[in-house]
């Protein structure tokens, strides 16, 4: 016998639930018998047979052994169709719960990553992209997402100029986690790192298809895997540095500036985190200037000093011209544009002066790099 029961068991996915109740009635109907007439046949109380019927309590597995030596249905199918009934009666409550989630995506850079692929195109239901949304950042709920995402253990350069959003900012941040996946890490090794920092130094005089993969295997035989994640837009993240465990360290950069000065000195500044802060600080770049901030300040500090030692330092209000600059980079062993982002910063040349010597760093263009 085919029951509507039968039916939804093949359709699970109906926007609907229907209890073992309709299939018992039927089956009363078709054999002549009474609610009461069940009850004494099954002995159970006439009330507990009325909400039977009516889905308002379930069918235990007690009960279904009952029924089949009643109706000559099998116990297995009365416990499948209870099984199915709450099953359907949870993902119809999911549904509706993930519908109110819809006003949860408008804070969400959706367009931006379906754009770059990341997440596939979906029935136009608004549940059904939550559902993926969720799936996206591998957490339960809307809850959990505002849990993981609003308290990481991270740091951020961000832009102070615009505003951030920080559902574009969680969603770079998650492209780095999926991205991190793929890079096998030694553990983490805080004297390695300290000794490869001249070799990592000496990479910014090359270009970025021979960098990145080379700065990439240097930091993951030490414990950090380096990650090239293209900027969201609203997240206005130059790089970010946080534990993914106590032996794996993740640092995360965008190139929003497209220039080899502020690459490395993002770069420098980020592992300056790794080697002089602990692993369980909760560092935000709230948007202020880093000196409000002396983990921050002092990841500034770490990063211009490994890039130009404070001995050579000194030297840099004597660059007056493009050729001294060239000259003074090629003594110290560093990209002539790195030289040229820190006259500029430190207001002994204008911010339009030497740009011609920075290095273009176009993620497109470079290998190993996340969506």
């Amino acid at each position: 016998m085919v029951t509507k029961n039968d039916d939804l068991y093949r359709l699970g996915d109906a926007d609907y639930a229907t209890s073992p109740g309709e299939t018992l009635q039927d089956l009363m109907d078709e054999q002549g018998l009474t609610q009461r007439d069940l009850a004494r046949r099954a002995d159970l109380s006439p009330k507990h047979v009325n909400q039977l019927l009516h889905g308002l309590v379930p069918l235990s597995p007690a009960v279904a052994q009952r029924l089949e030596l009643v109706t000559g249905m099998p116990a297995r199918m009365w416990n499948q169709l209870e099984a199915l009934y709450q099953s359907d009666l949870q993902r119809i409550q999911a549904k509706r719960d993930l519908e109110e989630y819809s006003g949860w995506l408008d804070s969400l850079p959706v367009k931006a990553l379906l754009k770059r692929g990341v997440v596939p195109e979906v029935p136009g239901d608004q549940a059904s992209r939550v559902q993926q949304m969720l799936s996206f950042f591998g957490v339960a709920n809307v809850s959990a997402w505002d849990s993981v995402y609003s308290s990481l253990e991270c740091s951020f350069r961000q832009s102070v100029a615009h505003e951030i959003k920080p559902g574009s900012v969680a969603a770079w941040l998650r492209l780095g986690e999926i991205a991190a996946r793929e890079i096998k890490c030694a553990p983490f090794d805080q004297k390695g790192l300290r000794s490869a920092l001249p070799e990592l130094r000496s990479l910014t005089i090359e270009p970025p298809e021979v960098f990145v993969p080379r700065l990439q295997a240097i930091c993951a035989g030490n414990g950090v895997a380096v990650v090239f994640v293209a900027e969201i837009e609203g997240a206005r993240a130059s790089g970010v540095m946080r534990w993914l465990t106590p032996e794996k360290a993740l640092v995360q950069l965008s190139c929003r500036y497209k220039s080899d000065d502020h690459l490395w000195f993002t770069l420098f500044h980020e592992l300056g985190h790794v080697l002089l802060h602990g692993k369980t600080d909760l560092w935000i770049e709230d948007g202020h200037h880093p000196d409000r901030n002396p983990k921050e300040a002092e990841a500034d500090r770490f990063s211009g000093n490994i890039l130009i030692p404070p001995a050579d330092a000194s030297a840099l209000v004597t660059l007056k011209s493009k050729s001294a600059v060239v000259d003074f980079a090629r003594r110290i062993g560093i990209a002539p544009g790195v030289v040229v982002g820190r006259l500029q910063h430190d207001c002994l040349w204008s911010p339009r002066d030497g740009n011609g010597l920075k290095q273009k760093i176009d993620l497109a263009q470079i290998g190993h790099v996340s969506a």
